[in-house]
């Protein structure tokens, strides 16, 4: 009975030693750091339009495809990828610039009344996971969202 105990105790450790203890995805890693830190940095260090189009696309990943043991968005990210959908500019980049793949990420060609209607729902979206974000985030829908 004990070297059942014990091999069962060895086997559930060395089993947890695989699971992911990542609460959140941020997609995937490359050099080091994640895909979304690359990215972001890629964009705000020298903004392309190429740039903007994969940042907009992993933001889209993250938010339906949420992995980690949380299995949802992480904290902030609804937040910015919708702030980043209400850029006026953004939805004429994106549909000049992405790729054929790129698009694919989107039900919709219609990208300039797209962008501003999922950019709304996503800042509701991260109240609605994060209430405590409420304070910060339900004054920029005021401004933005008239």
């Amino acid at each position: 009975m004990k070297h059942i105990l014990t091999l069962a105790l060895v086997s559930f450790i060395l089993a947890s030693c695989g699971m992911s203890s990542s609460l959140y995805y941020w997609g995937g890693l490359q050099n080091g750091a994640t895909t979304y830190e690359n990215l972001t940095y890629m964009n705000y260090d020298r903004q392309t339009p190429e740039s903007l189009c994969k940042l907009i696309c992993l933001y889209e990943e993250i938010v339906t495809h949420p992995g980690g043991v949380r299995k949802m968005p992480p904290p902030g990210i609804c937040a910015e990828y919708g702030y980043m959908l209400l850029i006026p500019d953004n939805a004429s980049i994106f549909a000049q610039y992405a790729t054929a793949a790129q698009r694919k990420s989107f039900t919709t060609a219609d990208y300039a009344s797209f962008f501003p209607q999922k950019g709304k729902e996503l800042l509701e979206k991260e109240i609605e996971l994060y209430p405590e974000s409420a304070k910060f985030i339900a004054p920029l829908i005021e401004r933005l969202c008239k």
